[in-house]
C-alpha cells in the first residue's frame, strides 16, 4: 500500500491534465487508469481537478479505473468516507464543493458526481495485463519503487501497450523511466517524469519478415 494522501504531486497531475485535455477535446471518452491507487485519495483528487476543468457534460465522460491489488483499500475507495485529519490539506474551494459530511461525526464523503467518475477494480500490476486499453492517461507512483528493475521494465511495456496514440504516463517524480524503456516513451516536459507514448518502429529484420509474408 503505498503512502499518499490529497492533492499529492499536484504539479505533476496539473501538467499532465493540461497536456491531456487539448488531446482529448471532442472525445466521447476520456479514460485514465490510476494504476496501485493506494487509498483512492489520487484517483478522487484527478476527478476533482478534472471537474474543476470541464463541464458537466463533459465531465460525464470521464472514466478513471483506480486499480490496487489490495482488497481492503479497494473497500476503502468504494465507500469514499476519509476522517477529517486525512482531508486537511485539500484546498478550501475542493473541500467545499467536493466533500459532504458522511454521517458519522469527524468523517467526509467524496460527493457523488466525483464518486461516478472513478471505477475501483482488483488488479496486481505484476500480472503485466492492464486493465483497459486505449488509454488516454495512466497514473502510475510509489508502487514502482517497489519493483525491481525487470518487473518494471515489464510494466512500462504493458503500459505503453494500454495506451492510445500519444497517451500520456506520469510516475513518480523520483521514479526515472528505466533507459531499456526509453524508447517506448518521451518526456513532455522537464518539470515532473510526464510521458508521451511513442510508436515503436519494427526492426528491419521483422519489417522484411512481415514484407515476404514470414512471421
Amino acid at each position: 500500500m503505498a503512502f499518499t494522501f490529497f492533492f499529492r504531486d499536484l504539479g505533476s497531475l496539473e501538467l499532465a491534465i493540461s497536456h491531456l485535455l487539448p488531446q482529448a477535446a471532442g472525445r466521447s471518452r476520456i479514460r485514465i487508469w490510476d494504476a496501485g491507487c493506494a487509498m483512492g485519495q489520487e484517483p478522487f483528487t484527478l476527478a476533482m481537478l478534472l471537474a474543476e476543468q470541464l463541464s458537466p457534460m463533459m465531465f460525464r465522460n470521464v472514466e478513471i479505473i483506480a486499480s490496487d491489488y489490495d482488497e481492503g483499500v479497494i473497500k476503502v475507495l468504494d465507500n469514499a468516507v476519509y476522517p477529517y485529519e486525512q482531508l486537511q490539506r485539500i484546498p478550501e474551494l475542493y473541500f467545499k464543493r467536493y466533500l459532504e459530511p458522511s454521517g458519522t461525526e469527524g468523517e467526509y464523503r467524496v460527493v457523488a458526481p466525483i464518486r461516478k467518475a472513478v471505477r475501483s477494480v482488483l488488479h496486481d500490476l505484476l500480472s503485466f495485463t492492464p486493465v483497459i486499453d486505449r488509454l488516454s492517461l495512466i497514473v502510475c507512483k510509489n508502487v514502482l519503487l517497489h519493483f525491481n528493475q525487470a518487473e518494471r521494465i515489464k510494466v512500462f511495456n504493458m503500459f505503453h501497450d494500454a495506451l492510445e496514440p500519444q497517451g500520456l504516463l506520469v510516475t513518480e517524480h523520483t521514479q526515472k523511466l528505466p533507459p531499456e524503456a526509453g524508447h517506448l516513451f518521451s518526456q513532455v516536459t522537464t518539470q515532473c517524469q510526464l510521458f508521451c507514448r511513442t510508436e515503436v518502429q519494427l526492426s528491419i529484420q521483422a519489417s522484411n519478415a512481415i514484407t515476404d509474408g514470414r512471421t
